[in-house]
């Protein structure tokens, strides 16, 4: 059985209503494509087997004399689930994932609750609970099976002692907006959680195999939602220096403070740093594996695919110029690739916020950004979306642009530099019909960025 989500994009007439139609509706059939080879279901069938109550993966045999229990957290977590269910069916005891709102699937024998992303509220302190008194009643002999995918790191949180769920909101929210990498800010939530930074592990006594859906740059273990069946090889020195580094310290809650400051101390224990043999990661989907799938559909198409990076990461606006600056390059002088062309990227950008700012995401200031680059360049098309269909606080996914959308934004009187300054983008890219609706995507692995220069 192969389970197809819808992958769409809602509103692609819209999208093709004007500008450089071919180009666009080239990057949007071509990233739909990229989105069904990460389709967390058909990852997860892939990877899991079971004949004669011996569970595999990928061929390797786990004999479990117990029972097998379940725990998911992430966006993709009720895909994953579901496939875990088809394969097992009655081997399993007990499961529990927590999902983002409007992400949820009805599953038949594993319980699901929805939480906040991307800054925790009270079902996701409700998540950590129930994920903790779970893995708890694992036994020796048990199995857990623990589906990973982005998002987590929000949507299940267990404060570490002495800090409040109210505290480490505010911590979050400081954090997503300070312009930090999702490494250095991961290596916070590691730090102030019971359940992160391989304290899953420490709570369970069985054998644990975990299923990741990696939605961070460069796959590491440590940072997929945190990494709470990980080990982690940072510290509470690292934590303090990030929080100085971003003008954080300060204006963390006391209780932040007090706790990191144990950790300098010796006080409370460090993150788990050795992994027991018992535990083993594997990662069922990744940006990598969306970029090939990309790449070679590219090639059937005709076009000239070059996988730039899938490590993109950086202020969103400049990562724009600086991936722009290659376009203009082979447009105009078929160098450093010849056209017809498609450019592919992966990774994850960030934006700096003030306090008081507008409505956007990473992606959409990307795509607002490469405007002033493209501006011309008849038959050149960009897109950025967030592969989980929403990109920063927003319901778009990100933005489709052309070489008329500058031109379309003038018209509109709507100044990017001012536009880019007030971190406005959704509302810039909406009046242009420049906006990605695809709604929820059920998986999550990074930023896609392709380019066409045709």
């Amino acid at each position: 059985m192969v389970y197809r989500a819808l992958y769409r994009v809602i509103n692609r007439d819209e999208l093709l209503s004007y500008g450089d139609v071919g180009a666009k509706e080239l990057l949007l059939d071509l990233v739909v494509s990229g989105l069904e080879a990460v389709n967390p279901y058909n990852a997860v069938r892939d990877a899991l087997a079971v004949r004669d109550n011996v569970v595999s993966i990928y061929g390797r045999e786990v004999r479990v004399s117990g029972k097998v229990y379940v725990l998911g957290l992430g966006k993709a977590s009720c895909s994953m689930a579901r496939a875990v269910e088809d394969v097992l069916g009655d081997l399993v005891e007990e499961g529990f994932v927590v999902t983002k709102y409007g992400y949820r699937m009805e599953l038949e024998r594993i319980r699901v609750l929805e939480a906040g992303h991307p800054i925790p509220d009270e079902n996701s302190f409700r998540a950590g609970v129930e994920a903790l008194e779970l893995v708890e009643r694992v036994g020796v002999n048990d199995l857990l099976i623990v589906l990973i995918s982005g998002g987590g790191s929000s949507l299940m949180v267990y404060p570490a002692n002495d800090i409040g769920l109210e505290d480490l909101v505010r911590t979050y929210d400081l954090l997503v907006r300070s312009g930090a990498s999702i490494h250095e800010i991961n290596v916070v939530r590691r730090h102030l959680s019971r359940v992160k930074g391989g304290g899953l592990v420490r709570h369970c006594r069985g054998r644990i195999i975990s299923l990741i859906v990696s939605d961070v740059v460069g796959d590491r273990l440590e940072d997929i939602a945190s990494g709470p069946t990980s080990a982690d090889p940072t510290t509470f020195h690292d934590a303090h220096r990030i929080l100085r580094y971003y003008g954080l310290w300060d204006k963390v809650p006391d209780t932040v403070r007090k706790y990191i400051l144990k950790g300098l101390r010796g006080e409370v224990p460090e993150t788990l740093k050795k992994l027991p043999s018992r535990v083993r990661n594997y990662i069922v989907a990744s940006n990598e594996i969306a970029c090939k799938t990309i790449y070679q559909k590219a090639l059937r198409r005709g076009l000239n695919p070059y996988i730039l990076t899938t490590t993109l990461e950086g202020e969103a606006k400049d990562a724009a110029l600086a991936i722009g600056s290659i376009i203009q390059e082979i447009y105009r002088y078929n160098r450093p690739f010849t056209r017809p062309a498609l450019l592919i990227a992966g990774g994850e950008t960030t934006v700096t916020v003030p306090e008081e700012h507008g409505l956007g995401g990473p992606n959409q200031e990307f795509a607002l950004s490469v405007t002033r680059k493209i501006s011309g360049l008849r038959g050149t098309a960009v897109l950025a979306i967030d592969t989980d269909g929403t990109d920063g606080p927003t319901d778009a996914a990100g933005g489709l642009v052309d070489s008329y959308t500058l031109d379309r934004l003038r018209e509109e009187g709507i100044d990017v530099v001012d536009v880019l300054r007030r971190h406005d983008s959704y509302n810039a890219l909406k009046r242009v019909s420049s906006l990605v609706f695809t709604g929820p995507t059920m998986t999550n692995v990074n930023s896609l960025y392709l380019m066409a220069i045709l």
